[in-house]
């Protein structure tokens, strides 16, 4: 599967947080757009960058009117130790067994899982989307120009 391209809905979830609670997709309809990025595994140095970024970025991006949510298999209890680590204030989802991971196309085709950001408007909308591994901040940069598209 090759997942939501631009313009397609995109799939919702209901996956465990690192704080205890669950989050879903659709709890954001209507209200926020939503950043959300699928990242390979907490605590190595290309996803802790990753991470780090959007922590730093976060307080601009609630400002444009976008959630940030991350997303990886490892466990909650992971997550909970990364999110302090890297000083992330949003939730980082935990998606054992990569269901949503492959709902959104976003699965390995080799040994490590792709890293791919999406953009999702307030109406649940694809705006936007971008993989690439070796460039984790990047994903900001791109998630911040396509929230600036979607205001004007």
């Amino acid at each position: 599967m090759s997942g939501p391209r631009v313009g397609d809905k995109a799939p919702d979830f209901t996956l465990p947080a690192q704080d205890g609670r669950t989050v879903s997709l659709h709890e954001f309809a209507g209200t926020k757009n939503v950043v959300l990025y699928f990242y390979p595994k907490d605590f190595t140095m290309g996803c802790t960058q990753e991470t780090k970024a959007f922590g730093e970025s976060y307080e601009g991006l609630l400002e444009m009117g976008a959630e940030v949510i991350g997303i990886s298999s490892d466990s909650a209890e992971s997550h909970n130790g990364f999110a302090k680590e890297c000083g992330a204030r949003f939730p980082l989802l935990a998606d054992a067994g990569g269901k949503v991971r492959a709902e959104y196309g976003a699965k390995s085709m080799g040994l490590i899982p792709d890293r791919v950001t999406f953009v999702i408007d307030k109406k649940g909308v694809v705006r936007h989307k971008f993989s690439s591994q070796l460039k984790p901040r990047q994903h900001i940069a791109e998630a911040i120009e396509a929230l600036k598209a979607i205001r004007d």
